[in-house]
């Protein structure tokens, strides 16, 4: 909705709208502050666990270069998954296939751990 050829039903931006005044003021914008701030480099590279990471290629709000694709590079061995088109929020716009390839990867790591 932020720009030409922008495609958003009313009841996503409804329900956005609605997660903002919920929040509140002062409390959407700590979380902003906290989240766009914080360098977690040197978390990522001690995960050591099976890591997803799920990321819309058209998110206006958490730019993808600095945080999934970076991430990506820091997390040793974590599986990326673009979605095409998909904006911040892709549980909402892209459930179906988020759900299909959360499972996918669940069943991946349920093998590997029988294999142990």
């Amino acid at each position: 909705a932020n720009r030409p050829g922008s495609k958003v039903s009313q009841g996503m931006m409804d329900a956005f709208w609605l997660q903002g005044m919920q929040a509140g003021h002062k409390n959407t914008l700590d979380c902003i502050k906290a989240f766009s701030e914080t360098d977690f480099t040197q978390d990522l590279k001690r995960f050591d666990v099976p890591t997803l990471i799920l990321h819309g290629d058209d998110d206006q709000i958490v730019p993808i270069g600095a945080s999934a694709l970076r991430s990506s590079e820091l997390v040793e061995n974590a599986i990326l998954k673009i979605y095409k088109g998909a904006p911040h929020g892709l549980m909402y716009t892209h459930k179906d296939q988020l759900n299909e390839d959360l499972l996918a990867f669940l069943k991946m790591e349920n093998k590997m751990e029988l294999r142990r």
